[in-house]
């Protein structure tokens, strides 16, 4: 046998191992997509802000699952800011920028209502996963400790009302104007008697810049997601008042999107990326799973932060950093799949839409259910987890959702919702 003959010839230990790894395999790969199914490219453009929540599209992409579906050439890019992210979808992968993202939920409705892009114009989007429920919080600095602020805001009612007598505000920090964290922080304000609009003063702050701003007291409070309370915490610069999830537990966060122009294009591709999101995101939610999870996202091509910032909150370990006994197996962990946590209820977004509305982000007039139809994918989420041999949702609502505050939000009955809120600026 000529030499370099040896390296087509398998050994028969070679094979045997071969064959044991094409049958682990396929016992991990329900639904995969073979030759029918080929996607129509193998490229995609996807954004992501280092955050706890980007973990599905970093795991679809470290641990190769978007390969395994045939998207061979999907590349996950680390986004500055929000709006940086809104610019690259505008733009399209095609102009430079990014086909899809990690992203807050009502970002993708305000870009295809044309309501945050360049001249207004309409950029259509589709919504295909919900990519995580809770996970986010308010942190305060560390000087409002006596206050006791907590789930109730009012403590730091008289204190925002001397500030701004004086001159000198107290200084709010959300992500991006109509988005996620800026509803969760308005909303708590608001429960507490403190006017967002009036009574502080609120600016923008990108996700990995918040620890910074407080520390240098630019700011007094902000709302983000993980790992920055935890990291704050552990810098003993200020703590976390409240969890997202004692606001309103489950409550919907990230979603993953697509500009429409690509799912229209390349379904096939689109199914694949989802299948390979979907899959990411049921061993991202697995306990076994947790510490890898926080090794491989702590790399500096992702979130950038110490494992001990991340690792316990992804577990439900809950230090508030202000002498609260520390919580264990807490109730509002980040959740990526159990309990339907992927699936996009349209009846999450049409809250969105009703708070994007209450604070005159959207005018009162807005046909939110037109655009929630328009907007939200979930077919095509039922489709994807079919293929996966996973279960989905009887309906397209989870029906009347209940805050810490008393107040509900029916999604029958969305104008009820807005009546009795008591703050509002309503278009």
């Amino acid at each position: 046998m000529p030499e370099d003959s040896a390296q087509f010839t398998l050994t028969r230990r070679g094979l045997l191992q071969a064959a044991a790894a094409a049958t682990v395999g396929s016992l991990l790969t329900p639904g995969y997509v073979g030759a029918a199914d080929a996607p129509e490219t193998t490229k995609a453009r996807l954004g992501f802000i280092s955050l706890s929540d980007c973990a599905p599209l970093v795991i679809a992409k470290e641990k190769g699952l978007f390969d395994k579906y045939g998207m061979k050439d999907v590349e996950v890019a680390k986004q500055a800011s929000w709006g940086v992210t809104r610019d690259n979808l505008e733009l399209g992968a095609g102009g430079g920028g990014i086909d899809g993202a990690h992203i807050l939920t009502p970002m993708v409705y305000l870009i295809a209502n044309g309501n945050i892009t360049k001249g207004s114009k309409k950029v259509p989007m589709f919504i295909l996963a919900r990519l995580n429920v809770n996970g986010q919080g308010i942190s305060v600095a560390n000087k409002y400790k006596l206050l006791k602020v907590g789930l109730d805001a009012a403590p730091m009612k008289a204190e925002a009302l001397k500030a701004k007598a004086n001159g000198d505000p107290i200084t709010v920090a959300q992500t991006f104007p109509g988005g996620t964290h800026w509803a969760w922080l308005r909303y708590w304000l608001a429960a507490g008697g403190i006017d967002p609009e009036t009574d502080v003063k609120m600016i923008t702050v990108p996700p990995p810049q918040m620890v910074a701003n407080m520390k240098t007291g630019v700011t007094d409070a902000f709302c983000v997601g993980e790992p920055w309370h935890q990291q704050l915490i552990n810098q003993q610069i200020g703590y976390t008042a409240v969890t997202t999830g004692q606001i309103w537990n489950r409550h919907p966060e990230k979603s993953f999107a697509l500009r429409a122009d690509y799912v229209e294009k390349y379904p096939k591709a689109t199914k694949a990326l989802l299948m390979a999101v979907q899959e990411a995101q049921i061993w991202a939610d697995k306990a076994e799973n947790k510490d890898e999870l926080a090794q491989v996202v702590s790399k500096r091509s992702w979130i950038g932060a110490p494992v001990s910032d991340i690792v316990a909150r992804y577990k439900g370990i809950i230090d508030y950093g202000d002498g609260r006994p520390v919580e264990r197996n807490s109730p509002h962990i980040m959740q990526f799949w159990k309990d339907f946590a992927s699936y996009p209820y349209q009846s999450h977004d049409l809250w969105f839409l009703t708070e994007d509305i209450r604070w005159g982000v959207l005018p009162a007039t807005t046909d939110t259910k037109k655009l929630v139809a328009a907007v939200n994918r979930e077919d095509l989420w039922r489709e994807a987890a079919k293929a996966l041999g996973q279960p989905a949702p009887k309906g397209t609502s989870r029906g009347v959702e209940k805050f810490f505050d008393g107040v509900a939000f029916d999604p029958t009955k969305p104008e009820a919702y807005l009546k009795s809120v008591k703050l509002k600026k309503l278009a």
